[in-house]
Order: C-alpha cells, then sequence, then structure tokens
C-alpha cells in the first residue's frame, strides 16, 4: 500500500501525482457509499421529512469549511513568520476551498431552511454569521487580487501582496468559534449539537454514519483540492519568474 503524506501529495513529480490520484479514488469511493448510506440506508426523520437528507451535505460542507479555515490560519501564521511562499500557496487555496465549502453551506441552508422554516432566510446568528465569515474570506481573496494588481508581475510571492492577505485570513478566523457556538450564545432557529452533545447523541445510528461517510468524502475531496491547486499555483509561479527572467531589459531610447 502506498504511504501518502502531506509533502507527497504536493510534490510536483510522478509520485505526486500517482498520490493525488489515490486520494481522488479515495474521495470518490467515500462519496459513493455516503450517497448509498444517505439515500438508502439512513431513515427518512419523523418530523423534517426527506428535507433532512440536505444534512448529508449541508453539515459536511461546514465542517470541512471551518477546517479549510484553520489551514488558511496556521498556514498564514507561518507564512508570516518564515516568509516562505509555500505557506502562501496552502493559504490561498485552503482560502478558496473554504470559501466554496461555506458557498455551498448557505445555499443548502437555505434550500433547507424553505423546505422546513418556509423561509429563505431568517436574521438567525449563526445564518448572520456563516454569511459574514463568506465575505471576509471573499475579501481576502478580491483583496489579493488588488495588490497583485497593483504590485504588477511577477506577484507570486511578493510580500507587499502575501502579508496584509496572511493577517485577513488569521483576523477571520476569529469568526469560526462565534459561527459555531452562536447556537448555545443566543436564541437560534438552529438545533445544538447532536453528534457532539454531552449525552448519548440523540441521532439514529444509521443517520450518524451516513454523516460521517459525507464528512469523511467531502474531508478527503479537499485534501485533493488543496494538493492540486498548491501544486498548479507552484507552476504558476515558476512560469511567471522564467517569463520574467527571460524579458530582455528595457533600453533607453537614443537622443538624436
Amino acid at each position: 500500500m502506498m504511504r501518502t503524506s502531506t509533502v507527497e501529495l504536493t510534490a510536483d513529480s510522478p509520485h505526486g501525482a500517482a498520490a493525488r490520484r489515490t486520494t481522488a479514488w479515495a474521495a470518490a469511493g467515500l462519496a459513493a457509499a455516503a450517497g448509498l448510506a444517505g439515500g438508502l440506508l439512513a431513515p427518512t426523520d419523523a418530523l423534517q421529512g426527506p428535507a433532512q437528507r440536505l444534512m448529508y451535505l449541508h453539515v459536511p460542507a461546514a465542517w470541512v469549511a471551518y477546517l479549510a479555515f484553520a489551514v488558511v490560519l496556521v498556514a498564514s501564521g507561518a507564512h508570516l513568520v518564515r516568509g516562505d511562499a509555500r505557506w502562501d500557496r496552502i493559504a490561498r487555496a485552503a482560502t478558496e476551498i473554504g470559501v466554496v465549502l461555506t458557498a455551498l453551506t448557505l445555499a443548502t441552508g437555505a434550500l433547507w431552511g424553505h423546505l422546513v422554516w418556509g423561509t429563505w432566510w431568517a436574521w438567525d446568528p449563526r445564518l448572520v454569521g456563516t454569511a459574514l465569515l463568506f465575505l471576509v474570506y471573499a475579501a481576502a481573496l478580491a483583496l489579493r487580487r488588488a495588490l497583485a494588481e497593483r504590485a504588477g508581475p511577477p506577484a507570486h510571492g511578493d510580500i507587499r501582496v502575501t502579508r496584509p492577505v496572511a493577517v485577513l485570513g488569521i483576523g477571520g478566523f476569529l469568526l469560526v468559534p462565534v459561527v459555531h457556538f452562536s447556537v448555545l450564545w443566543w436564541r437560534s432557529l438552529h438545533q445544538q449539537a447532536t453528534v457532539l452533545a454531552p449525552e448519548r447523541p440523540p441521532i439514529d445510528p444509521r443517520m450518524a454514519l451516513a454523516l460521517l461517510l459525507a464528512v469523511a468524502a467531502v474531508s478527503v475531496a479537499a485534501t485533493w483540492v488543496l494538493a492540486d491547486r498548491v501544486v498548479r499555483l507552484r507552476r504558476q509561479a515558476d512560469a511567471a519568474r522564467t517569463t520574467t527572467a527571460r524579458r530582455p531589459a528595457r533600453r533607453p531610447d537614443l537622443v538624436r
């Protein structure tokens, strides 16, 4: 069995490519298992009916978005301390993944709320917090683009671009615990902890199995996307440096 580490997954080599393919196939297998468990094995919720099955997409998207933003926190901090562009690439890829998953969380949550609560949106603490989380990290991506355009090529690894974005990425993580614990701190339409409840989890074991499979599938898929994106960003940076090195120096115009 091939051992796969984070370094191997992000290596731009045949062995790294093989490790990423293995991760992609593992994600596909887990997704298929989660789909079967959620669609066929898990029972229909007695109160919410079929709408409850959105949980198998909504909850994993939210949880893995938290993990993606945790990666942004660690990678951004490491970049500020070490100044290594590799950490910035990881933070950038994790930010993109987190933004996409948060958007998916909001979309599935809106559909679920429409089916169960009768409304697409409510000024619920968790809903508002999740929307703010999305806006902050989307702003981090927009800030990176704006600063890169101002810095000019090659902007890859330019501290004038990466440091402000890293600070925003670190500060944005403060919203994650606020969003997660909002159901405990304020009155909310969302239910409190189910799987991680202090008492015996008030969830059918078949539902719990489907949910855990879905979380595993999204986690592995996000890992594959992160590794693939980091490799592509490294190639873009190398290509930009090569282009800059080959560009002839501009000679001043001759005065006639």
